[in-house]
């Protein structure tokens, strides 16, 4: 049983590793010099492996898409399942307060190591720099036309990673499957013409962003920096407004309540409360409501506090201002900037068009499909690895089983 896995990341390796366990001969295609490299970099060098154990009822519902997908996907390989074969080769994961897992080594060579060392001990073959330029579905088996010549093998794995443009995914243009149209997912959100941007480097740990006119909203920490603002509300917030904010052309509205543990009337009433016990304090001089002393006073400037005036010289529209600045902050989005080392896409393969319980095409017997390459992805925190694992997993034991 011959078997090529396209693509060198995370799925293609996973995938790779599962196929190999019946003496199969596995062979990965990577197009560039490089392997595993989105695993290199992940989680700023330390490789965010997955996320804390959830029911997967939860667990699912941390992908803007592929979640009812999933839900069939999960049983089979969930986070437990991750943990235990990354601790099992050597490999020690922590678990970090937000529920992200890490690798106690928190270096992602750690990750590449054990996967190398695996694939090399099941004598899987490796080669880098092959593209595939197209695959051809011969009835029982499948050539692939590369760019060091063709190739013939009895199934194959497509495991090739999200593309952030349409022609990404021309080399299954032989196949039947549909590509949905890739959109970034995971970006920030640009507000050049609003002058927080002085602040870059201020961060709030528990705001709550939402998107003017939309059920779009996110609670976590935010970030303010040099072109707009980020952090894991505003990433989060944006792979689940993904295709609204693509239609809009990112040009649209954030509302931002920069403490979540405050509501409208908490705001006024801590207000008043500390107006009472602190008369002759100069209001811009004590921050409130965890709030950094820069953002404070940007946020008193704005609401035509001028610098020398007390909470007892506050008129009734300051107050109602100042608690409107708080709750409901309104900035401008006029465009969005992505990360180009850890980009994520919404879009790729149909997912309607592939078994979720072996990852196997519904139009092509013995091909299948891991990780980013489907219209699958999920917010930050572990989860797009977690879908990687998971999906390149399955593909890989099918790809086995149905051979059989």
């Amino acid at each position: 049983m011959k078997i090529a896995v396209i693509g060198g990341g995370a799925a293609g390796f996973f995938a790779a590793i599962h196929a190999s366990k019946k003496g199969s001969s596995v062979t990965i295609f990577e197009k560039s010099p490089k392997l595993l490299s989105k695993v290199k970099i992940s989680g700023g060098g330390r490789c965010n492996v997955t996320h804390r154990p959830l029911e997967i009822s939860k667990l699912v519902k941390n992908y803007p898409r592929g979640e009812k997908f999933l839900k069939k996907v999960f049983p089979h390989f969930k986070s437990e399942d991750t943990i235990q074969w990354f601790e099992s080769r050597s490999v020690p994961l922590k678990v970090e307060e937000d529920g992200r897992m890490f690798p106690v080594s928190d270096d992602s060579q750690s990750i590449i190591d054990a996967l190398l060392k695996e694939s090399g001990q099941l004598g899987i073959q490796i080669r880098t720099s092959t593209g595939i330029k197209t695959i051809q579905d011969q009835g029982n088996s499948f050539t692939l036309n590369t760019n060091q010549g063709e190739l013939t093998f009895d199934a194959v794995i497509v495991a090739g990673g999200g593309h952030p443009k349409l022609d990404g995914y021309s080399f299954l243009k032989n196949l039947k499957h549909t590509i949905v149209s890739p959109i970034p997912s995971l970006f920030t959100f640009n507000t050049p013409q609003e002058p927080i941007k002085k602040l870059m480097g201020i961060s709030m740990p528990n705001a709550h962003v939402k998107i003017e006119g939309t059920k779009l909203n996110y609670q976590g920490p935010l970030l303010i920096t040099h072109w707009g603002v980020s952090g894991p509300a505003v990433l989060k917030l944006s792979a689940f407004g993904a295709e609204w904010l693509h239609e809009k052309k990112y040009h649209a509205r954030a509302i931002i309540n920069w403490n979540s543990d405050f509501n409208e009337s908490k705001y006024l009433e801590h207000l008043l409360t500390y107006s009472k016990s602190h008369p002759n304090r100069k209001v811009i001089n004590y921050p409130l409501f965890e709030v950094p002393s820069r953002l404070w006073e940007y946020l008193c400037s704005q609401s035509e506090i001028e610098l020398n005036q007390t909470f007892n010289g506050l008129s009734k529209k300051q107050y109602n201002k100042l608690v409107q600045n708080l709750f409901c902050h309104i900035l401008r989005i006029d465009g969005k900037t992505t990360f180009k080392e850890e980009f994520v896409t919404a879009g790729g393969i149909a997912l309607q068009e592939v078994n979720p319980n072996t990852m196997e095409s519904r139009y092509h017997p013995n091909l299948y499909f891991a990780g980013e390459i489907l219209n699958i992805d999920g917010i930050t925190g572990g989860f797009n690895f977690q879908a990687a694992w998971s999906t390149g997993y399955l593909a890989g034991i099918s790809s086995v089983n149905n051979s059989l």
